[in-house]
């Protein structure tokens, strides 16, 4: 793009939260049919900057200038009259309404409160169809796969009339075939002269998606540069400050004895459809076992049936001997388990407790964090310290709610829980997921140092390029069924992704 036109600026733009500032002093502006991407990593400010612009937030200091005029937004709404659409990455959807239900929620008709659905669903219809993307109107949010609840999500944006469009984290949750689709999305809307602010933290994208970057780290603007010839050792570095490898380190693979044995396992849902099928491996002490496979294919209901969430329909589940099925969750822990889930948020954390209760979950109940039933404040606050120190939890408080850490921080409070006390067996669910490339190398070697300790690891992941860097084995899974077994040294990620789509190599 040869030309450019200025459409939104905004200077010295600062934000304090109570002992916290989120932003300090930032400049960012936007031109007319590009995408300026945003990275930082978890908690650099990049969300509160667009919660400002976005409405959700106002300036402590600072100004916004769009197209040439000084606008202040007190609220969402005032943004989106604005043209300002901001797709957030958890979707902000009613699942039991219709795709033009949702669309025109809150939307001012001509005749209220009535709705004329039939006529708004042709004219969403025509509307996507002008940007490239298909919706069927009268479907159900609910029964929409991650990447089309984020179509409906831009249609609703661009409805209302935004024409820059801010996307949070927008391929945190996609599949490789959707990020494409995505992409290409967001060049059509550019060539049509739409401005895109696309956050992230994932350098690759952000260098394929961008035409100019802007590096946030810890609430500061490091610079903003051109997408030409830039390298992603140039941007992680101001991300976070150092240098970042990005290839996994590890030692020689020694395995040891089984630590956890699954033997003909088989589970089925509450019409008798199978989610597995004859599930068999082993994983050993000292050995990352990896489960690759599209979100989807079992992985869920594989780790569900390992922790105790749900009960095998069939077969066995052993860690070091000891039968599983049947246990409760707290019984397999107490057996020496430790468990990453997928999601931090719904599953890792109670987000209404602040982060010494979240830390105890597992332990609050025994010596020494409890004494005749009544929990020893004094030493979980001195352990507590003690590990997020160690784990590097960014915090002013251990009584600060989990809810206002960063993604980053969440994953390595969970982490810190669940590592401190040497598990014999370590569960993991995209551990990395969503996470900047920081935070993703802090994780491996966190993961790496269990390995080395005689911990057996299991790593399940739909990033291909992690397990085979990460992994000793890989379990490849379609459909429920394991499609072989393989070593990473030995195989091509194109023959995993066929396994993944249900060949066998």
């Amino acid at each position: 793009m040869d030309t450019y036109e200025t459409v939104l600026e905004m200077r010295g733009i600062t934000k304090v939260f109570p002992g916290v500032v989120a932003n300090d002093a930032i400049n960012f502006d936007l031109r007319k049919g590009e995408v300026h991407a945003l990275l930082g990593e978890n908690g650099a400010g990049k969300s509160t900057l667009m919660g400002i612009l976005s409405g959700v937030y106002q300036p402590t200091e600072g100004s916004i200038v769009l197209e040439g005029a000084p606008v202040r937004f007190d609220s969402a709404r005032d943004a989106i009259h604005n043209g300002i659409g901001m797709v957030y990455q958890h979707f902000m959807l009613v699942p039991k309404l219709t795709v033009a239900e949702n669309i025109m929620l809150g939307i001012k008709r001509p005749k209220e409160p009535l709705l004329q659905i039939d006529k708004a669903s042709e004219q969403i219809v025509a509307f996507a169809r002008t940007y490239g993307m298909d919706l069927d109107p009268e479907q159900k949010v609910a029964s929409l796969t991650v990447g089309q609840q984020q179509r409906v999500e831009i249609v609703k944006a661009l409805f209302r009339g935004a024409k820059i469009l801010v996307l949070d984290e927008p391929t945190a949750v996609l599949t490789p075939k959707e990020i494409q689709e995505l992409f290409s999305m967001i060049k059509m809307l550019t060539d049509q002269n739409f401005s895109v602010i696309f956050i992230s933290h994932k350098i690759d994208e952000v260098i394929e998606i961008s035409n100019r970057i802007s590096v946030l780290r810890r609430g500061k603007l490091e610079a903003t540069i051109n997408n030409e010839g830039v390298s992603k050792e140039e941007l992680a570095g101001l991300m976070v400050g150092r240098d970042v490898s990005f290839c996994v380190e590890k030692t020689p693979c020694c395995p040891g004895d089984s630590v956890l044995a699954l033997e003909g396992v088989g589970l089925k849902d509450r019409e008798g459809r199978p989610l597995l099928k004859d599930v068999n491996f082993e994983v050993h002490e000292g050995e990352i076992f990896g489960v690759a496979g599209v979100d989807g294919n079992g992985q869920d209901e594989l780790l569900e049936v390992i922790t105790g969430l749900r009960s095998a329909s069939e077969g066995s589940v052993c860690i070091v001997g000891q039968e599983v099925l049947g246990k409760s969750p707290r019984q397999i822990l107490e057996m020496g388990l430790a468990h990453i889930p997928a999601d931090r948020q719904a599953r890792g954390l109670v987000l209404s407790m602040d982060i010494k209760e979240n830390f105890i979950i597992n332990d609050y109940y025994r010596s020494p964090h409890s004494k005749r039933d009544i929990i020893s404040w004094p030493f979980v606050r001195k352990h507590t310290k003690e590990n997020i120190e160690r784990f590097d939890v960014r915090t002013s408080s251990i009584d600060t709610p989990v809810s206002t850490l960063s993604g980053g921080n969440q994953q390595k409070l969970i982490l810190a829980r669940e590592l401190h006390g040497k598990p014999v067996l370590l569960a993991a669910m995209h551990a990395t997921r969503g996470l900047d490339v920081g935070a993703i190398e802090y994780v491996h070697q966190r993961i790496l140092e269990q390995r080395a300790a005689g911990t057996a690891v299991l790593y399940i992941s739909t990033e291909l390029e992690e397990l085979m860097s990460f992994s000793d084995r890989i379990a490849v899974m379609f459909r429920g069924e394991i499609m072989g077994i393989v070593r990473p040294e030995e195989v091509t990620i194109d023959q995993i992704g066929l396994m993944m789509a249900g060949s066998i190599t």
